[in-house]
């Protein structure tokens, strides 16, 4: 079980530094219900 600790340990650590330098969002799991306001316009077509 130690093994398992020190992966979700590290993953977290991975995924922490993922989002400081991308911005929150850029890392989603699966299953993961986010859903973002995006801006669009309309073309018309």
């Amino acid at each position: 079980m130690a093994i398992d600790e020190n992966k979700q340990k590290a993953l977290a650590a991975a995924l922490g530094q993922i989002e400081k330098q991308f911005g929150k969002g850029s890392i989603m799991r699966l299953g993961e219900d986010r859903s973002m306001n995006v801006e669009t316009i309309s073309t018309g077509s």
